[in-house]
């Protein structure tokens, strides 16, 4: 259970983060992120691909070749009005909306006035006669000249300006003009506000109150005619827009953000025909044209156009779009299914099937964002905080976690139109995990030099490492953990002690604890303490290190092989050392087994240390070499989980099997002789006889142990006359034996067993 102050240092970590989930919200509020956001919705349009919409929108474009047939723009208004007959009468269109604004606006002056005012009265009479056609008004020129030639500035009044103007302030649109040549020119009935918000592609305004009357958006207005709804059929709720039928039937409720939005659905890309078929505007134009004329065959050319299946196909029960198209025109721009600008009159053709397939985008409300950005960033960060064993996993799992929110918002998009923030969260999620991994960091620095301040004198650099990249705890108290100790005594320390100064003898000392210190330590070791000249070490803990037996084997026989080069170093100084010190010897002692480990000693003093009947076995194996005539000696145990590792890497010699002063449990034991690439052959060579004099002893064949045993002495490396201060050595030890043996013989149950009489 954690401790109250590291709860409450918990809660103070997590209560410091809060800010920056904060910061995103107040950054997605004021909307700078949207650009970001409209892209990666355009990413989930193409994710999406195209969809079917419930009804047909068909676009005749006034392109190039309209362009280069008929002339250059302003065209007589008639053409218009020709071609809006022949696809109502002719082409079985349902409605037409033109996105032109016929307006007096921009009418150059040479225009042939005429001409002009036929074709005024040409479209304005069909409008009148004709409510199926919903002609264009706007309020994207902003600043214009009213009638009287003050110029004025014309904004659109969304309901949600603050500035918002009193209703009879509010100017209307521009709006189409028909210039007969009265004094007053008369309005068309049938006219849809062409206006997104902000000039762009994605939201559109569905109605504008001004102070001569309502004005609705061209899809609407072309759903209005599709349903079969009057004018007078369009409610305008708090939260909806409603296209009610003259029986009371509702034929299409229309959700709306901010009492007046429609956030579009774009249905297709504008070039792919199966759902956005296409017609020239001269096309159409030239077979109205032959419809009214007076030769029966031009007429029949013009009925047998409309009559051909791929132009029934596109204009039949359509709802039919008249714009521009051709670029040189400059009313295109980007949409979500298009990268490259194409002509803008597609946003009202999917206002249109947005409103009557009823495939409404909806987002989530703005406290329900802000959620999902604290509850992302919440999640992401607790994972990339996540430490212990399954630390990894649990920062794949946040990476996993981030991967999965942007696909849950793709399918959630492709699935139920549903848009959820995308850029927000993930910054959200990604900064805040980012800063709580950075003070995750500058808190395990610390944490790495409180464990190097306790540890630093008992183990490795390498090892203190790896106690900080596990993210273990030293643990307080005993634990059961299984090692090889190691235990280490210089040879007639007290007699050296007698001839050095003290100055001299703490020189030695640290020289020599240094050398042996550094050995051990690479190897993975761990030091216990230091007991005057002894040196105890743990291999195993406290942390795991796997093949401890093998390297406590190793390291033992490297601190020989330097203790080697130190005599001779010693030797080569001169008088400043003492005979004895250039002769200097260490006997080393190994087991492994079952011990407790960890912190233990008072509550004002303790160590690091280990304790167990395994560990005394260590020890007696330091003390007993002396008795055996060997420098380095350990147990069956250990020499079995040595093997386990790299067998053959180091030289062991079978001594045979002994109770230890204190024990009755008889103990096989092992001499270490060499490191295999450091062996000789006559290393190799008086194991194999020694061994076999052994398996003589233990055959009770007297005769044939001492022949085997008096061969093998004259190869072994220590003895007599042959290392300074050693009075004896395996061979001559059993040699002894096998005398006391003759003369008095073992019970006949003997075992081979050896029972120490010394510790």
């Amino acid at each position: 259970m954690a401790s109250p102050k590291k709860s409450a240092l918990f809660r103070l970590h997590w209560l410091l983060l809060a800010p920056i989930p904060l910061a995103w919200c107040v950054v997605a509020h004021f909307g700078l992120l949207e650009f970001v956001e409209n892209r990666v919705v355009d990413w989930r349009y193409h994710f999406r691909g195209p969809i079917n919409a419930s009804a047909k929108v068909a676009y005749v474009d006034v392109d190039s070749i309209s362009v280069q047939t008929l002339g250059a723009l302003p065209w007589s208004r008639g053409y218009f009005a020709k071609v809006a007959r022949a696809l109502i009468e002719r082409g079985g269109a349902r409605a037409v909306g033109m996105d032109f604004v016929f307006s007096d606006v921009g009418i150059p002056d040479g225009f042939d006035t005429g001409k002009f005012i036929a074709g005024n009265k040409e479209l304005g009479l069909y409008l009148w006669r004709t409510p199926s056609v919903v002609v264009a008004a706007a309020y994207s020129a902003a600043v214009h000249r009213d009638e009287h030639g003050v110029i004025t500035t014309r904004e659109f009044p969304y309901v949600f300006a603050k500035d918002l103007p009193p209703l009879l302030q509010i100017q209307p649109p521009e709006l189409p003009s028909f210039n007969v040549g009265r004094t007053l020119p008369f309005n068309p009935p049938g006219v849809g506000l062409i206006d997104t918000v902000g000039g762009g592609v994605r939201m559109v305004p569905l109605y504008a109150n001004t102070s001569v009357r309502t004005y609705y958006s061209m899809g609407v207005e072309l759903a209005r005619i599709y349903y079969g709804v009057e004018r007078d059929g369009i409610k305008v709720n708090e939260q909806t827009l409603d296209l009610v039928r003259p029986d009371g039937t509702t034929a299409a409720r229309i959700p709306m953000t901010d009492h007046q939005l429609l956030e579009i659905n774009w249905f297709s890309s504008w070039l792919d025909t199966d759902r956005n078929p296409h017609a020239s505007f001269s096309e159409v134009y030239a077979a109205a044209l032959l419809l009214q004329s007076d030769k029966e065959n031009e007429r029949k050319a013009g009925e047998y156009y409309f009559s051909r299946p791929e132009v029934r196909s596109i204009f039949d029960g359509a709802v039919v779009l008249i714009g521009p198209v051709d670029k040189l025109l400059q009313d295109v721009a980007p949409t979500p299914m298009d990268e490259a600008p194409e002509p803008r009159v597609g946003v009202h053709g999917n206002v249109f099937k947005t409103i009557v397939s009823g495939q409404y985008l909806r987002r989530l409300p703005e406290w329900g964002a802000y959620a999902v950005i604290f509850g992302l960033s919440l999640a992401i960060t607790f994972l990339a905080l996540a430490g212990g064993a399954r630390a990894v996993f649990a920062k794949a799992m946040a990476v996993l976690g981030l991967v999965m929110y942007v696909a849950a918002a793709f399918e959630l998009f492709r699935l139920s139109n549903i848009i959820i923030p995308v850029v927000a969260p993930l910054g959200s999620a990604f900064t805040t995990s980012f800063v709580a991994l950075v003070w995750q960091i500058v808190e395990e620095q610390k944490q790495k030099g409180r464990i190097k301040g306790m540890f630093g004198t008992y183990v490795s650099p390498a090892l203190v490492d790896r106690m900080v990249d596990s993210g273990e705890e030293p643990k307080l108290g005993g634990v059961v953990e299984h090692i090889t100790a190691y235990f280490s005594d210089i040879e007639s320390f007290s007699t050296m002690s007698e001839k050095l100064s003290p100055s001299l003898l703490v020189e030695l000392m640290n020289e020599y604890l240094t050398a042996v210190t550094d050995i051990l330590q690479a190897e993975g070791g761990t030091l216990d303490k230091y007991i005057g000249d002894a040196v105890i070490m743990i291999y195993g803990a406290p942390l795991a290190l796997p093949g401890h037996a093998h390297k406590a084997c190793v390291a033992a026989l490297r601190v020989q092989a330097r203790i080697a080069e130190l005599r001779v170093k010693w030797t080569a100084e001169g008088d400043k050392w003492p005979e004895i010190i250039h002769r200097l010897q260490a006997r080393l002692g190994l087991n492994t087994g079952n011990a407790v480990v960890g912190n233990m000693g008072s509550h004002t003093r303790f160590s690091y240390t280990m304790m167990s009947d395994d560990v005394n076995i260590a020890a007696r194996m330091e003390s007993g070499a002396k008795a055996w005539g060997v420098y380095t000696m350990c147990t069956e145990a250990t020499r079995s989980e040595c093997e386990k590792v790299e067998p053959g890497r180091v030289l062991f010699r079978a001594l045979g099997k002994i109770v230890v002063k204190g024990r009755a449990t008889p103990v096989p034991i092992f001499e270490l002789v060499a490191l295999a690439e450091g062996a000789t052959e006559a290393n190799r060579e008086c194991i194999a006889i020694f061994e076999q004099g052994l398996a003589r002893y233990y055959a009770r064949d007297w005769d044939g142990a001492v022949a085997l045993f008096r061969r093998s002495e004259p190869l072994e490396v220590n003895g007599p006359g042959r290392t300074t201060g050693a009075k004896t050595n395996p061979s001559l030890v059993y040699l002894d034996i096998v005398a006391t043996f003759r003369s008095e013989p073992p019970p006949p149950d003997w075992d081979g067993v050896y029972h120490m009489k010394e510790k």
